[in-house]
């Protein structure tokens, strides 16, 4: 963990921003939570039991400068409650998501599936594409003989 904390440090740096320690007790709760999509209020509940003079506001603006210097990806499943995650330089640049319409999971899919539609789109609309994000929504294995599919179609 100290390695990525450190390799945030630079990148911060490298903008002209500090690692404050409020900075610094964001990044490890995103770093000891890297397998959920934490919510804001989500982070900032983790911050405040390491860091309760950390206001929610502190919280608010480091997500946001951590997602504009592309350290973090924001994300938004349709629920209209922003998530993040960690980015990882070492891993593909595409990974996808699984949402749960009925416990809200969020599992990971870290497979390209979109390689063949990206060369299409490339050469169809001469369109360089540098990212794309997929997310599938639907019922997952942990559900599926709890619930009726029709009442969610």
């Amino acid at each position: 963990m100290e390695e990525k904390i450190e390799k945030i440090k630079q990148q911060l740096h490298s903008h002209n921003y500090k690692l404050t320690p409020q900075r610094e007790a964001t990044v490890r709760v995103l770093l000891e939570n890297e397998e959920d999509h934490l919510s804001a209020e989500d982070v900032y509940l983790l911050v405040k039991e390491k860091s309760p003079e950390i206001g929610l506001a502190t919280v608010y603006r480091t997500l946001e400068l951590l997602s504009e210097l592309k350290i973090i990806h924001r994300m938004n499943f349709g629920d209209g409650v922003s998530r993040y995650d960690l980015r990882d330089d070492n891993a593909e640049r595409h990974h996808h998501h699984l949402v749960c319409l009925n416990c809200g999971t969020v599992d990971e899919i870290f497979e390209d599936l979109l390689a063949g539609v990206e060369e299409r789109v490339h050469s169809s609309y001469h369109f360089t594409i540098l990212d794309h994000r997929l997310t599938f929504y639907g019922i997952c294995h942990r559900c599926i003989d709890k619930v009726n599919i029709e009442d969610f179609k």
